[in-house]
């Protein structure tokens, strides 16, 4: 590939606050996205996945339609993108659009992981060709279809005398880990903004919690901390990912069972402090070289509480937004997914055996034409 092709990524977390797009640029040395965008998700789509996702009883009707509903959010929400920047569909060579996770379960007999969102409905409505469906090939290779973006990560950051760790704090927390001279890694730490989100809403009715505010009205409850702590997830050996059908609201409340003295402000002040410990107790272990790096991206990067907690946790370490190496904190994941779309078009391997376990390097993603 010499002259430069564009691509649209498209992703909605695990925090289901949105739809964000990417236009970006991508030729043989270089990755750059020229045009963002964000698409509101009704608070009625929002609720109707939060519910699949907690284990809510469902019908294969139900499923099918928020399918459908969102194949036409993202088609919409690329739609807003091209017009925004006044680029021709006929300009984008693809789509990579990530779909929303609704279940991800890579262990166990049948391992599986669901992300929804009719790509069909993306390229007919767009008249894109659309790459999906990119994590299930890694896991039909023994891997566990995430993190993906790491292997991204690892073209775009050096780490040449320092380790440099990539961290997203999106619904969960995510780490990419770049050594002098070993294979990348890469894994779920535990979560992210999704229990500070979800406990947040409930007490206050915003969304998410702006500036800490919440937050920093309470104290931290060392006894809540420790039965946080006790989650088996945080001690398993890499590599791991998880998602909401684990951490979610429930969860918590099954925790906070004998601590009914806490105000709803400590908890909220405990939950940062659970996210930024075992982000820091991750991070600590690959500690390398006189300048390490955390550059972190991701909804979490505007919690001045939890940024500032990493960087006590972490006294040793420079933690930076991605922002500051000219990869914008707030599109990371959409870019990512231009990325991954392009190596499918190119028939390119996308993914890192080292970080997701699978057997073999592939290229992922399915290619839903638009004609």
């Amino acid at each position: 590939m010499k002259q430069p092709e564009l691509y649209i990524g498209v992703m909605s977390g695990t925090s289901m606050d949105g739809v964000d797009t990417a236009l970006v640029s991508i030729d043989d040395t270089k990755v750059e996205m020229i045009a963002h965008d964000e698409f509101p998700m009704p608070d009625t789509l929002k609720q109707d996945l939060l519910n699949i996702c907690i284990g809510q009883t469902t019908s294969l009707v139900n499923i099918g339609q928020i399918d459908h509903q969102l194949g036409h959010l993202f088609g919409d929400a690329v739609l807003q993108l091209l017009e925004k920047s006044n680029i021709k569909a006929s300009e984008i060579t693809a789509i990579g659009n990530h779909g929303q996770t609704v279940f991800h379960k890579p262990t166990g007999a049948l391992p599986f992981t669901m992300q929804i969102g009719d790509a069909n409905i993306i390229a007919a409505k767009t008249g894109i060709n659309t790459v999906a469906d990119f994590r299930r090939k890694d896991m039909a290779l023994g891997g566990q279809g995430a993190p993906l973006v790491p292997a991204f990560h690892n073209t775009i950051f050096n780490a040449h005398n320092s380790t440099v760790v990539a961290l997203n704090i999106g619904g969960i927390s995510n780490i990419s880990v770049l050594r002098p001279e070993k294979k990348a890694l890469g894994y779920d730490t535990g979560p992210g903004n999704m229990l500070m989100d979800a406990w947040g809403y409930k007490h206050t009715g915003l969304k998410f919690d702006k500036d800490a505010q919440f937050a920093m009205k309470g104290n931290v409850s060392q006894a809540l901390l420790a039965k946080l702590l006790e989650e088996s997830y945080l001690s398993l050996a890499p590599p791991k990912s998880t998602g909401r059908e684990l951490f979610n609201l429930p969860w918590l409340e099954e925790k906070l069972i004998h601590f009914s003295h806490l105000t709803p402000e400590d908890v909220q002040r405990t939950l940062c402090e659970f996210t930024a410990v075992t982000i820091a107790e991750e991070v600590t272990r690959y500690q390398c070289g006189d300048y390490p790096e955390l550059l972190v991206c991701g909804g979490g990067v505007r919690n001045p509480l939890l940024m500032a907690r990493l960087a006590t946790l972490l006294p040793q370490w420079h933690v930076a937004s991605t922002s500051s190496k000219g990869v914008d904190a707030d599109f990371m994941e959409a870019i990512a997914f231009a990325w991954l779309a392009q190596r499918r078009i190119h028939n390119l391997p996308s993914n890192l055996p080292e970080v997701t376990g699978a057997s073999k390097s592939a290229s992922l993603g399915v290619l839903y034409f638009a004609n």
